[in-house]
């Protein structure tokens, strides 16, 4: 196992990662920029590194300064977390290059499943089921509107190397397609560098199902079941559970067995999430992310399992401990993440903690890296905490995590427990009524301004 692991990230995943270090024995280094020179995780951590300012693209985005604080930390390994550098593989190849040792996956694994196009026909390969759409990436409008045609409207671009819904149009109609192309090849451009495209069939109302795998370096891969994440707004998840209440114990072992399998041929190694479509007892692939999910803690408290710290024995060589024979899965999780925002109208809410109290008791996890008097940057992504909630059933977990949330103060700030309260509340929500569109029309229909 390493001795000392430098966690190039922020916030409540940087934090997370200390822990699970921790009780290993393992002495962590963080690094931050001059705006969380007071961050939980700078202060937690065994070492801090100032590696520039405010501007991720000056510190969080800074590969130089990064290695440069592992190298004179004599740190072992460097973790990325998730978001900022942890899906790059240019990162991940200049780790290893320098002695290192990459908490992840392989660079190539990283950059196989960074294109989008690749992705969706390695998971072809492997067996697993996809959206149909065009074979690679489309140049000029008459392949756009011949691959169209052929696959049938509605139809979506979707920006190669995309993700968090930029580079992503819905076209419903050819007169439509010209405008939309250039519409999303600027938005695709301007967020990722490239403005290549391609196009799928619109799948109208379906689930939004990922599957947990986790894998080592001697061929070993099992699933951890699944999660649903179909409460989105803009393409991003606001509310995770474990088990997926629209799918069935066959469903779930179909899909868990076939992404298991297909892990193992890909020979993957670390932790990974492969994210499916699900409509009318059908899935379809989406894409692959190659790092340690926000939610992961719906499936650490379903399983019983360290995510964290099954990538940190992955990462030292060690085989899995145990089989997919070995997972259990018990009861119901759902976590919902609360953002530094106002709940009506969605407006960054930077600030000074003022007042905080985090809600406990049976079940109940709170992932944060707030305290008492932190000032809230605003440089950075808002999400601020996790509150994950456990029980035997769906229902009783619903109920356990209503309780927390109305337990739980945040003072100085605005943020989004309201809405989440609001959520939870909803009929719909606890028939388990909606589909990846529900949840921007019940925010509308409540009172917020999704444009806000």
């Amino acid at each position: 196992m390493f001795d000392k692991v430098l966690i190039a990230n922020r916030g409540e995943i940087a934090v997370r990662i200390i822990r699970a270090c921790r009780e290993f024995g393992i002495k962590t280094v963080a690094v931050h920029s001059t705006a969380d020179a007071e961050a939980m995780h700078a202060r937690l951590a065994d070492e801090s590194v100032c590696i520039g300012p405010p501007a991720p693209r000056e510190s969080y985005l800074n590969i130089p300064a990064i290695i440069a604080a592992g190298e004179i930390t004599n740190a072992n390994a460097i973790h990325p977390g998730y978001g900022f550098l942890s899906e790059s593989a240019d990162f991940a190849t200049i780790v290893e290059e320098h002695g290192f040792i990459f908490i992840g996956p392989s660079p190539s694994h990283i950059t196989l499943m960074g294109d989008k196009v690749r992705a969706k026909q390695t998971a072809a390969a492997l067996g697993l089921p996809v959206v149909p759409g065009s074979a690679g990436a489309l140049e000029d409008a008459g392949s756009f509107a011949e691959a169209a045609d052929e696959i049938g409207y509605p139809v979506l671009i979707k920006a190669v190397a995309g993700g968090g819904g930029r580079g992503m149009q819905r076209v419903d109609r050819p007169d439509e397609l010209a405008g939309a192309v250039a519409m999303a090849r600027a938005e695709a451009e301007a967020a990722f560098a490239s403005d290549a495209l391609y196009l799928e069939k619109l799948v109208a109302a379906p689930r939004h199902i990922e599957v947990q795998v986790l894998a080592d370096q001697h061929g070993n891969a099992v699933h951890l079941g699944e999660r649903d994440c179909s409460l989105q707004r803009r393409h991003q998840k606001v509310l995770e559970e474990a088990p997926s209440p629209a799918l069935d114990a066959h469903m779930r072992e179909e899909i868990g067995s076939r992404v298991g399998a297909a892990m193992r041929e890909l020979c993957y190694r670390g932790v990974g999430t492969l994210e499916f479509l699900y409509e009318d007892g059908a899935f379809y692939f989406m894409e692959m992310n190659t790092r340690i999910q926000v939610e992961h803690p719906v499936t650490e408290m379903v399983t019983g399992i360290d995510l964290v710290q099954e990538q940190l024995r992955v990462a030292a060589g060690q085989p899995l401990g145990f089989g997919q024979e070995d997972v259990r899965f018990t009861g119901h999780a759902i976590e919902c993440r609360i953002t530094a925002e106002d709940p009506e109208t969605f407006r960054p809410s930077p600030g000074t903690v003022s007042g905080y109290h985090t809600p406990g008791g049976l079940g109940v996890r709170v992932d944060s890296a707030l305290y008492d008097g932190y000032r809230i940057p605003p440089y950075y992504d808002s999400l601020i905490s996790k509150v994950v909630a456990q029980a035997a059933s769906r229902e009783a977990c619903v109920m356990r995590l209503r309780r927390a949330l109305e337990e739980y103060v945040i003072q100085g700030v605005s943020t989004t427990i309201p809405l989440h309260l609001r959520l939870l509340a909803s009929p719909a929500f606890a028939a388990s009524d909606y589909d990846i569109h529900w949840f921007e029309r019940f925010v509308a229909e409540t009172g917020a301004e999704p444009g806000g």
